[in-house]
């Protein structure tokens, strides 16, 4: 009995160990998966006047990776048949790092414009793996990990924003401050290496692939998924593109304020990434808090539509914490949903396929409705609009999700 007391103890304690390691490896590489695209905003002043590019031509530096991530996940499948889950995330990684650092080389429209469609594909790459990942080694926590890693996606971005305008200040050079990105996509890369052991996914991945045949276009629940992934990604990419111009155009808030508010909205969202699937718990519905943050998203929109001035904290709030909780349990549902680290896989590659490709058009639609009405107020009704038809694809999932 006691040699059985010293041998059950040691192996709980490295167990949590290394869950442990493998969460921080998880939120560390999602890290990586935004500030190629989120350093470009606070920058676009300089890139515009220095490239001369039209305002179109400056969001192509968002709208070429955004596209590419979509285009490329299901790549992600490939590579992770064939190289394993967990070399196939330090891949998107490596692609993330060299063609961040590439960013540095010049002022070149060709140039920046390439990095960007490369840095995409990098980010394609890593983040359609990540459900599998979860699948594999958090089967039994998939939405508190999910959580995890998606707080590092929003920290990374929120950093990101706030950072590359003193960088490119501190370096006198806006390439430089894009440039710098991929010395923290490089620290990724050390530790996803070093957490190799904790994550065990080169065992796992000997038996089942990410994706062992094409993408489930017959799937009905696979499209439910996708309709919310695109749902999702195109409302999270409107926020970044033009909160702020509603607010400083129809709130009447000044750049800073307008600013600050964005600010605040991204760091409430990175709060509810984790706190929303840690408060509802590992439920076998999925639907009660996807409802209730599409809901309460919706909420955030329709605020900011009719009264962007009035209210303006508690529209902000309701947009972060809805839309904080719902990004993470959305990116979840593979994960939850899938019977297999395959299935999440491809469930994944097809949801980021189709999702990535709305959210790129997104931003560009919410522009030319403010063009055509000299406001946001119908562009923004209509994102609010969007949170509303998506419940039905909620509802649809109540026998894969309650099974």
């Amino acid at each position: 009995m006691p040699h059985t007391r010293d041998r059950s103890g040691p192996t709980e304690v490295p167990s949590r160990t290394a869950l442990g390691a493998a969460a921080v490896a998880l939120f560390v590489a999602a890290a990586n998966l935004r500030p190629a695209i989120a350093a470009v905003s606070p920058l676009a002043d300089r890139i515009r006047a220095d490239l001369d590019l039209s305002a179109t031509g400056v969001a192509l530096l968002t709208t070429i990776p955004t596209l590419a991530m979509g285009i490329c996940a299901p790549l992600a499948a490939v590579v992770g048949r064939r190289l394993g889950l967990r070399r196939g995330v330090l891949l998107g990684l490596a692609i993330v790092a060299v063609a961040t650092a590439l960013r540095g080389l010049g002022q070149s429209t060709w140039l920046q414009l390439s990095c960007a469609a490369a840095a995409g594909t990098g980010i394609a790459i890593a983040q359609t793996l990540l459900p599998a990942v979860v699948k594999t080694r958090f089967a039994d926590r998939a939405g508190l990990i999910t959580g995890v890693y998606t707080a590092g996606l929003g920290l990374g971005g929120a950093i990101a924003a706030g950072l590359s305008a003193p960088l490119a200040d501190a370096l006198d050079s806006w390439p430089g401050a894009l440039a710098s990105w991929s010395v923290v996509a490089l620290t990724g890369m050390a530790v996803w290496t070093a957490a190799g052991r904790s994550l065990r996914l080169d065992e796992a991945m000997a038996t089942a692939g990410p994706a062992t045949s094409g993408l489930p276009w017959r799937s009905g629940t696979a499209w439910l998924i996708t309709a919310l992934a695109a749902g999702n990604s195109a409302l999270y990419y409107c926020e970044l593109a033009w909160v702020v111009p509603l607010l400083r155009e129809d709130g009447g808030y000044c750049a800073g304020g307008a600013g600050g508010l964005l600010t605040a909205l991204i760091s409430l969202q990175v709060v509810a990434m984790l706190a929303v699937p840690a408060l509802l718990g590992e439920r076998r519905d999925a639907r009660v808090g996807l409802a209730l943050t599409m809901t309460l998203t919706g909420v955030g929109f329709l605020g900011l539509a009719t009264a962007p001035g009035t209210a303006t904290w508690l529209w902000i709030a309701a947009l972060g914490v809805g839309h904080g909780g719902l990004f993470t349990l959305v990116l979840a549902l593979p994960a939850v949903i899938g019977r297999d680290p395959g299935e999440a896989g491809r469930i994944s590659a097809m949801a980021f396929f189709v999702g990535y490709g709305c959210a790129a058009l997104a931003p560009l639609l919410v522009g030319a409705l403010r063009d055509a009405t000299g406001d946001f107020h119908l562009a923004f009704g209509l994102l609010g609009g969007v949170c509303v038809a998506l419940l039905p694809a909620i509802a649809g999932l109540r026998r894969a999700a309650a099974g």
